[in-house]
């Protein structure tokens, strides 16, 4: 390459051979990396944790697509799907509804960045890992953060959440539907219109829940709804999905300051989904790939039903719990009615590690499940049934890998 660029220099002149000696006037000191001169290999395993889950096979085949631009009129379709389909799965009509580019986690600040500003009240359900880190999140925009604490398993009452409103005055309250770090389900029912007595908006984490568990977010007074794409949806982790109702829109347009993060200004994302009826102007690159993959994920579970997909994850889930009690175990969510249909958390069994446990199974049959997660590291042992990946026969795939596991792992005198 050098040698034809020398040879180029002396055709085009003294000018032409400044720029090849610029290139070349400095010796390399990485080599390439010996790792990426191989074949990429990734092994084949059946991932039964709180997420991500196995990609269904026409998810996977989207992720094969040819790219094109992400201002394409093509690509703006593909946009305006995902919208749709965002809104039947939310069950809403809210015109302000689009996929963020970026995990949970990032629909989550994106929620918390545009609807909060310093001083504002915040108050959070916080019985699990989620609500700690919307709380995190909160102190970090200068929010007046009141942490709602209960105990990993339980979760909160219309009375529980009355007294808090009554107490703080917040603009704001966070509640998780689906807590995968201690596998327990919120009741939504009347929340929301409790929250507008008290002149409150309800924002609610349903990224571990969506897809398994019924939720209607005009119906249940809702404000904000996010979820993710790597749990029951079975895409790839990376975009998520939010939906505003018109109180919550009405307090982004009315903040007296911008919000901390350009990424996730909810004024400009709002114009990129086609959200305001004005022409779309560039913000930020799309993740067009991935968007192709969750568009496949929406219409999956449009065709399927979200009935059919709720009655999908109870029915494996029933039976995902009779086997493990079989097998001896205990199930950690006390009260049946309070057991998340897409993660169950399994007491960690006495005399056991459960890192043992985790690792006989992922080593000896490729199969995923995980421990605790925030306050429920070392009770609990973690089994998601997400989309495509709950069935009876990976029921009966993990709980013979569990018997094993009990069989062969050391077990220690308490």
């Amino acid at each position: 390459m050098f040698q034809a660029l020398a040879r180029a220099s002396v055709a085009l002149g003294p000018q032409a051979a400044g720029w090849v000696r610029t290139m070349a006037s400095q010796q390399l000191l990485v080599a390439p990396p010996k790792a990426l001169l191989k074949p990429l290999s990734i092994p084949n395993r059946l991932l039964l944790g709180p997420g991500p889950s196995n990609l269904a096979p026409r998810i996977l085949a989207a992720g094969g697509l040819q790219m094109i631009g992400h201002m394409h009129k093509e690509m703006f379709q593909i946009m305006d799907e995902i919208k749709e389909g965002i809104q039947y799965v939310f069950q809403t009509k809210n015109p302000l509804t689009l996929a963020v580019s970026g995990s949970g986690h990032c629909a989550l600040e994106a929620a918390l960045f545009n609807l909060l500003e310093p001083g504002d009240s915040f108050l959070v359900g916080a019985n699990g890992i989620w609500g700690q880190r919307a709380a995190d999140i909160g102190e970090r925009i200068g929010a007046r953060v009141h942490s709602m604490v209960k105990d990993p398993g339980d979760y909160y009452t219309l009375q529980d959440v009355e007294e808090g409103l009554a107490q703080h005055k917040p603009a704001l309250l966070f509640l998780t539907q689906g807590e995968s770090s201690c596998g327990v389900l919120q009741p939504l029912d009347g929340y929301g219109d409790l929250c507008h007595r008290y002149k409150c908006l309800l924002l609610v984490d349903t990224v571990a829940a969506l897809g398994g568990v019924p939720i209607y977010m005009d119906q249940q007074g809702i404000d904000v709804l996010y979820s993710g794409s790597q749990k029951v949806l079975n895409s790839p982790p990376g975009t998520s999905l939010i939906s505003f109702s018109d109180k919550a829109k009405s307090k982004i347009y009315a903040r007296k300051t911008k919000p901390v993060s350009f990424y996730l200004d909810m004024k400009w994302l709002a114009n990129v989904w086609g959200c305001d009826d004005q022409p779309r102007v560039y913000h930020h690159t799309t993740p067009v790939i991935s968007l192709y993959s969750l568009r496949e994920s929406l219409a999956l579970i449009a065709e399927q039903g979200l009935e059919n997909s709720w009655r999908q994850h109870r029915e494996a889930t029933a039976y995902l719990h009779e086997r493990l009690q079989g097998l001896g175990l205990q199930l950690f969510v006390k009260d049946p009615a309070a057991r998340l249909p897409t993660v169950t958390t399994v007491a960690a069994p006495a005399g056991y590690d459960w890192r043992d446990i985790v690792n006989y199974v992922m080593d000896h049959f490729d199969i995923e499940i995980t421990g605790g997660l925030g306050p429920s590291v070392g009770k609990v042992l973690r089994i998601g049934l997400l989309g495509c990946n709950a069935t009876r026969e990976n029921v009966d795939r993990v709980t013979h890998a569990l018997q094993e596991a009990l069989r062969h792992c050391p077990r220690h005198k308490l």
